[in-house]
């Protein structure tokens, strides 16, 4: 067995590498590593996603919780970012996250956050694997009315849109926004917000039936929302994923509009305003080349982590930041929550509109967006962390690295949550790096399978 937690949680096919028995021992391990200092019987906050595995994964989950004696709250289908404020908030001590995100269907995952709404660091989640893995060695399992129980509360959707609405306070009237919730948890929340602020709403893939989530729709497939955006003659379009922890846009004109592009917005009026803390942003090392030039003309200064919004909040947190995120459209606004927040993104990119009176094309244009291929390699997951092993690959790269040095640059990684080496490209002529990446992608593929 590999390691469990990848990038984002333990991740898999749901019934097949993520089962209702596994799902229980996250339960009963997770539980147990991030309560056991407590001198009260503790409590652990369950939401999920869309997806037709939620349930079954949640109940499993749950009777892990409660038969290590642990209270559970279930909240049902919510986002990502509602259980983080809602950890807090609610003053329990852990919270736990059932969504695959962007992936499809058949996949599922289980995420944990501490009792401050934080993702746990490598070292917690090494904890709770090392006790799977041990066969649950040293855990009690209490009998009689000392296991625990789960509470089932239905107001906490509507808390964390209060919320929302309060951090970020416009007025969207006058707005038409097409908003595309990839038929996951964001269906709700994203749509009564924005119509509660005012905006004149046209909701697409809003009605989830639980194999629908993110099937040609959301952040990763928005053909869609361009074409309704333009058909709308609208003002902006909003793409959420699954678990609505993102956000990615699109202008006046059906163009998208980036994470990177997005912070490079909302970024230069926090600074103006002065609310940029720092006058810093954190990105990872896949954020485009342009938002490094974008920054550095602006008076912005870039702090750089590797992959992962996890990366990116711990950098925050030790440089004190507000503002940090990935190319993908994970936002981090520190100030107002602890992890990647679709829904706040969007009430911040809708804020400088409203308040610079332009559309979203003339906002994008802080930023020209350099050129660039994203390339998946396909390989088997245990495979994917050793590419470098192979002499033709590393030749390979390397050739690539030279070639392209001072004229752009090469990144290759593993993906944190499926199997595929990501093989990443910048330079000046958009089909020469296409034609390279899937080269290397293709010899990847290739030897590695």
């Amino acid at each position: 067995m590999g390691r469990l937690f990848g990038t984002d949680g333990v991740r898999g096919v749901a019934n097949d590498e993520l089962t209702p028995l596994l799902a229980m021992q996250l339960g009963q391990a997770g539980a147990y590593v991030l309560t056991k200092e407590n001198m009260h019987k503790p409590t652990i906050m369950v939401g999920c996603d869309t997806r037709i595995s939620g349930d079954m994964l949640a109940n499993a989950l749950m009777a892990g919780i409660c038969s290590v004696g642990a209270n559970a709250v279930y909240v049902g289908v919510i986002p990502t970012p509602a259980v983080a404020y809602l950890t807090r908030k609610y003053k329990v001590d852990a919270g736990v996250v059932i969504s695959a995100s962007h992936n499809p269907v058949e996949f599922n995952g289980i995420k944990f956050f501490d009792g401050d709404g934080y993702k746990l660091p490598d070292a917690l989640e090494d904890e709770i694997e090392s006790i799977i893995k041990g066969g649950m060695n040293g855990i009690k399992f209490p009998i009689g009315a000392n296991v625990g129980k789960i509470k089932y509360r239905t107001d906490a959707r509507e808390e964390y849109i209060n919320h929302s609405i309060q951090s970020v306070k416009i007025d969207l009237s006058g707005l038409k926004i097409v908003v595309d919730c990839a038929e996951g948890a964001a269906y709700y929340t994203s749509v009564e917000a924005l119509r509660e602020l005012g905006g004149n709403i046209v909701a697409i893939h809003n009605m989830p039936d639980g194999t629908n989530i993110n099937a040609n729709c959301g952040s990763t497939h928005m053909e869609e929302l361009k074409a309704r955006v333009v058909y709308e003659k609208a003002n902006i379009g909003l793409a959420f994923d699954g678990d609505a922890d993102r956000l990615l846009a699109v202008d006046e004109q059906g163009n998208v509009v980036d994470g990177d592009q997005i912070m490079a917005i909302i970024g230069n009026h926090m600074k103006a305003s002065g609310d940029l803390a720092n006058d810093t942003i954190v990105v990872t090392v896949m954020s485009n080349l342009g938002f490094t030039l974008m920054a550095e003309k602006n008076g912005i200064h870039v702090e750089q982590t590797k992959v992962g919004d996890r990366y990116v909040l711990e950098r925050m947190k030790e440089i004190n930041a507000s503002l940090g995120g990935e190319q993908s459209g994970h936002i981090i606004f520190l100030k107002e929550n602890t992890t990647g927040d679709g829904l706040l993104s969007a009430l911040h990119l809708l804020k400088v509109m409203v308040e610079t009176g332009k559309t979203l094309s003339e906002l994008s244009s802080v930023m020209e967006v350099l050129p660039q291929a994203l390339i998946n390699a396909k390989v088997p997951n245990h495979k994917k962390e050793k590419y470098m092993e192979y002499p033709e690959i590393a030749s390979a790269i390397q050739g690539l690295n030279d070639k392209f040095a001072g004229e752009g640059r090469v990144l290759i990684r593993p993906s944190g949550t499926e199997p595929f080496v990501r093989v990443m490209i910048e330079g000046k002529d958009q089909k020469m790096i296409e034609d390279e990446a899937k080269q290397l992608a293709e010899l990847i593929q290739n030897i590695m399978l």
